[in-house]
């Protein structure tokens, strides 16, 4: 089975992140974009450690579902390719070792690829909570300060043409090194700080990690879609019960259905003090 290809190093002339611990810069393949059904197929990883050391990771993953022909037209990996490579869940502790005690980094990674590795991980049976690590997405820096894609960024930032994009390790090696050169390009608006670049990239105060449930300017937990969109989630479950079984036996999120039991057993928990 084929585990991880390691990556040779490269050199860079962009500022060195200031990092107070290591930060995993990841991209992930999958067979679609629906976070609560697709799978990943290959993922990458690029830890750098506070005295600039990197280790590089590439793993392609046997997704145990059908890889569709638009998903591979994407990042070129079909079932062929992953047949013989290992499940999710049989490198799934060894990949929470590499990334525990690590900030995150990635390129569209806060609304994406976060969600949909904490899904694997919960479907692996290991609950990955990423509520306390500082998550660094340069695509929100990116569209705030500029509104360009990956491609469009790495030109402009970096100078250079993205070649082979849409493969995980050249989609991360770039993410890390357009955020290095926009800390060079804003250094009026950028803090070389992992915790103050992970606030700015910070689009939406997420609950779960799909955004399903967000919090409001007050701090409570507040639907983000659907027909309660914009009503606390503890108002909408008590004004209409039925609504938390509906999105328990429905095709949402695994982190979702989990977050949302959180909020209904706090609350009654509360209800009866």
């Amino acid at each position: 089975m084929r585990l991880c290809v390691f990556i040779e190093e490269e050199q860079h002339n962009y500022m060195k992140l200031n990092l107070d611990r290591p930060i995993i810069f990841f991209d992930l393949e999958t067979t679609g974009v629906d976070v609560a059904k697709d799978r990943i197929v290959e993922l990458c990883l690029l830890k750098i450690h506070p005295n600039g050391n990197e280790e590089s990771k590439v793993m392609r993953i046997n997704p145990t579902i059908h890889i569709p022909a638009e998903a591979t037209a994407v990042n070129g990996i079909s079932d062929a390719d992953v047949a013989d490579c290992p499940t999710f869940k049989e490198v799934a502790t060894d990949l929470w070792s590499f990334m525990s005690g690590c900030d995150l980094g990635g390129f569209n990674s806060n609304r994406f690829d976060i969600p949909v590795l904490v899904e694997e991980f919960l479907r692996a049976g290991i609950n990955a909570d990423f509520h306390h690590v500082r998550c660094v997405d340069v695509q929100n820096i990116y569209h705030k300060l500029e509104r360009r894609t990956l491609i469009a960024a790495y030109k402009y930032y970096c100078h250079k043409d993205l070649e082979n994009a849409h493969s995980a390790m050249a989609d991360t090696r770039a993410t890390y090194e357009v955020l290095c050169a926009q800390l060079d390009q804003y250094p009026a608006d950028l803090q070389n700080n992992i915790s103050f670049l992970a606030d700015f990239s910070r689009m939406n105060r997420f609950v779960d990690y799909a955004g399903r449930i967000i919090m409001d300017d007050h701090g409570i937990e507040t639907f983000n879609f659907g027909k309660y969109k914009g009503v606390h989630v503890v108002d909408a479950l008590r004004r209409d019960p039925g609504y938390y079984s509906w999105i328990q036996q429905g095709e949402f999120p695994l982190n979702t259905k989990q977050v949302l039991t959180e909020i209904a057993l706090r609350s009654k928990n509360n209800s009866l003090k």
